[in-house]
């Protein structure tokens, strides 16, 4: 069955729709909305992932297509048929593309476009049965093929943007410390500096208070 299902923009990750009721049956969803949060911002960094995938973790697989930079995903059981699951984000991209495509790259707010819900919603339940006469002409469409979209684990795909952030911590780090080190050198040769003459200008601070001096009163 259908478990979850969101649309973002794939530019900044931001979340334009989610379904309202999705998940109430799902232990733990928070968990899974956090890795698919994850997953997004993953391909707002620009990463090369294909246009099709699908994502194994526990029990349950992500399913999601990419297409005008908007990504359509959603969790199914495992035992879900995946040629049914991405004709169904088919059937979403369609809609949302025919309804709100010229507002996508405007939007400027999360979840902008709830009220797809309701499609959404009218649209699952049509995904849900897999045995009625609708889905299995859909499995039996030999237009319509899954076999060679790609499938990984959540570990694999999630690992890559933790990877991503390593560096740029890393690099955001020694930047900070190549400051600081250079700040510290420019203070040691200040120092340097002021230990080797300032015996030169008390001498010569004493020579002209003595020339002046006795200038003064002799």
């Amino acid at each position: 069955m259908v478990k979850l299902t969101l649309i973002a923009r794939v530019t900044d990750g931001l979340p334009l729709v989610e379904g309202l009721d999705d998940g109430r049956d799902v232990p733990d969803a928070d968990f899974y909305k956090q890795q698919v949060k994850a997953l997004f911002k993953n391909l707002s960094r620009g990463q090369n992932e294909p246009s099709r995938m699908s994502i194994e973790t526990g029990p349950y697989i992500f399913h999601y297509i990419i297409e005008g930079r908007v990504c359509y995903l959603t969790m199914c059981d495992r035992a879900y048929p995946k040629k049914l699951a991405f004709q169904y984000l088919e059937d979403l991209k369609n809609e949302f593309e025919r309804v709100y495509g010229n507002q996508i790259e405007t939007a400027g707010r999360p979840y902008a476009f709830i009220k797809f819900d309701t499609f959404m919603q009218k649209t699952k339940k049509l995904y849900q049965d897999t045995r009625t006469q609708r889905n299995i002409a859909k499995l039996n469409d030999e237009l319509y093929e899954v076999h060679q979209i790609m499938t990984r684990n959540v570990q694999e795909v999630l690992g890559v943007g933790e990877k991503l952030d390593q560096v740029s911590q890393m690099s955001s780090r020694l930047t900070s410390e190549s400051r600081i080190y250079a700040d510290k050198a420019k203070d040691l040769n200040r120092q340097a500096l002021i230990r080797k003459w300032a015996p030169v200008a008390v001498v010569l601070g004493v020579v002209f208070l003595l020339l002046w001096v006795r200038n003064k009163f002799w």
